[in-house]
């Protein structure tokens, strides 16, 4: 599989990432392992997680996609070749939401035990925390790393500004540094005003921002849970802008003329709109698994590229 630079530091990753939110809740174990091992088997090696995920699922509490990485990378023996991120700062059961010395702390040692690691590649702050000073966060992630048990830190769910102040104090205290940014993003573009509370949408702010900065900006949501392909799969009120019918009837003209689906060509928009954007990939299926991954052979042409950035416009 195709491998990108990891922000500013230079670790190449695969160029589409797995998300594992539902591994070991609406996928069960077995379901799970295969559709790791299809991603690892086509060159893939990132993998991403929280420990959050899934406790909105019913009968599941939180941290069951960790419990269950940890149990395939343990049976698999493939611990060293994976690059593993997961996540903390949303609230789930008993733990509060926040980004406080002492959660982070707490949450890393959870997190490492269920995954049955020492050390994850990367840890993000899942959601901005406003109510904690900046410099305690980034101060306790620093320890992380510098312990040997985080190698490298992002966001998540950050404003443009607030990346930035990370950075300078980071900067002015030799911290480790947030090396990307995982936000919703993809090709339809929401309409004014929309929210997606607690979520954030990555605006054209924060993608100017991590072109200039080199953040790698991780895309989740990016085939809005199969919106594209699936009629039953309605687009949330947030995309029924002006621009929305426009911008799908040229995505499934590209589509159609270079043989791809919708999702495929979103995909692959992305990988070719911006240096910096990395999207994750979900699957439920080994034919959804196998569409994504064909994605990386889908080339687009200049003309092809502007047809679809203007549409609508």
């Amino acid at each position: 599989m195709k491998t990108i630079p990891l922000g500013h530091t230079g670790i190449p990753v695969s160029a589409l990432c797995l998300g594992a939110m539902y591994f070991g809740t609406r996928s069960n174990e077995a379901d799970s392992f295969r559709l790791l091992d299809q991603y690892i088997d086509a060159g893939g090696s990132f993998i991403d997680t929280a420990n959050i995920y899934a406790h909105w699922v019913a009968g599941f509490m939180g941290q069951e996609s960790e419990a269950l990485l940890g149990r395939w990378m343990q049976r698999r023996k493939n611990r060293a070749w994976l690059f593993l991120a997961t996540k903390v700062g949303f609230d789930y059961g008993a733990v509060p939401r926040g980004l406080t010395r002492r959660l982070l702390e707490i949450e890393c040692e959870k997190s490492l035990k269920l995954l049955g690691t020492e050390a994850v590649d990367l840890y993000y702050a899942h959601v901005d925390d406003r109510d904690t000073p900046m410099d305690e966060t980034l101060a306790a992630f620093d320890r992380l790393v510098k312990a040997g048990k985080v190698r490298y830190i992002g966001a998540s769910n950050f404003t443009a500004w607030r990346l930035e102040e990370a950075h300078w104090i980071s900067q002015t205290h030799g911290w480790a540094e947030y090396c990307c940014v995982q936000q919703r993003h993809t090709y339809l573009r929401p309409k004014p005003g929309a929210s997606f509370s607690p979520q954030l949408e990555a605006n054209a702010d924060l993608l100017d921002y991590c072109r200039n900065r080199k953040v790698t900006l991780l895309a989740y949501s990016a085939l809005l849970s199969g919106a594209y392909t699936r009629p039953e799969r309605a687009f949330g009120a947030q995309y029924q802008g002006a621009d929305t019918e426009a911008r799908l009837s040229v995505l499934r003209q590209v589509a159609a003329e270079k043989g791809a689906s919708p999702n495929q060509i979103v995909l692959a928009w992305m990988l070719h709109s911006n240096p910096q954007v990395l999207p994750l990939i979900a699957a439920s299926t080994a034919e959804q698994m196998d569409e994504n991954i064909q994605a990386l052979e889908t080339s687009l042409s200049a003309e092809e590229m502007a047809r679809l950035d203007q549409a609508g416009a």
